[in-house]
């Protein structure tokens, strides 16, 4: 596959709305597989890094570090072209993990955990005997919880001296396992992402955030998919947020170059008249 093809592989996964080049540096680099520039919009793959005897295996695995590249053009294509300081957000992990949901289903990359019946194995283990188990207690944690408030007012004990001390466990983590239980979710998901869909409001919300862990989405992608539901930023809305963090920062690192300065006249005053 040379980088022609791999270009074209991405633009049919979703077309991007600025062009872009993409370049196989001919090298092989230990450090990293592939990199994005935004300033020039070039992918660069280091190809060598994918030669040798893996045949598809190679081929799947450069056609995951082009997909993760792409991600980062997209990334910046929303924002005007232009990175955030921190490129890997989780607005990033949720367009990459979208590209590779997307791949998938036109067969031009695979996860092949198939490919290792043990891994295969071993990932219905981890899912249904810890996960799941996990999300399991957590649950009944919460009925048990809801049962012990009621006797707590029974005997006019507060529920919170309860949980604070005789219990010994964060109030907080006692108020999500509860809502675990009323609100019915479901322990496949896993224990995390179960305290995710308890934490948000409205139950037609709670169901789709649910129903998209049941169907595979990334933590990531579901945690954007909630948040572009509720509050739809523009560029402009982020770039006065930044604008405002900066200037705060600025104003912060000023007044303590003052202290500092005023402390280091007090030092040299304190030597000079030790002198």
């Amino acid at each position: 596959m040379n980088q022609d093809a791999v270009k074209n592989l991405l633009l049919s996964i979703e077309d991007a709305p600025l062009d872009f080049s993409l370049i196989f540096s001919g090298k092989k680099s230990r450090k990293v597989n592939g990199l994005y520039k935004p300033d020039g919009r070039e992918i660069i793959i280091h190809n060598r890094n994918f030669t040798g005897d893996g045949g598809e295996q190679n081929e799947n695995a450069l056609v995951y570090t082009a997909i993760h590249e792409y991600a980062h053009h997209l990334h910046a294509c929303k924002r005007g072209g232009k990175l955030p300081g921190r490129a890997h957000t989780r607005e990033f992990w949720a367009i990459f993990h979208t590209l590779l949901e997307k791949a998938e289903n036109l067969n031009l990359y695979s996860s092949n955990i198939d490919a290792s019946p043990a891994l295969s194995e071993l990932t219905t283990r981890i899912k249904d005997g810890f996960l799941t188990e996990n999300g399991r207690l957590l649950k009944e944690l919460g009925r048990l919880l809801v049962e012990a408030q009621e006797l707590c007012a029974g005997i006019s004990l507060r529920f919170e001296d309860y949980v604070d001390r005789i219990l010994c466990m964060p109030r907080v983590s006692a108020k999500i396992a509860v809502k675990m239980f009323q609100y019915d979710i479901r322990p496949e998901i896993g224990p995390d992402n179960m305290r995710f869909v308890a934490g948000i409001r409205g139950e037609e919300a709670r169901g789709e955030a649910e129903r998209a862990f049941l169907a595979g989405k990334s933590p990531d992608t579901v945690r954007m998919s909630c948040k572009s539901g509720n509050t739809e930023e523009d560029s402009r809305t982020r770039l006065v947020k930044e604008k405002q963090r900066i200037e705060r920062t600025i104003d912060a690192l000023s007044k303590r170059l003052d202290e500092v300065e005023r402390e280091l006249e007090r030092e040299l005053e304190c030597e000079s008249a030790g002198m």
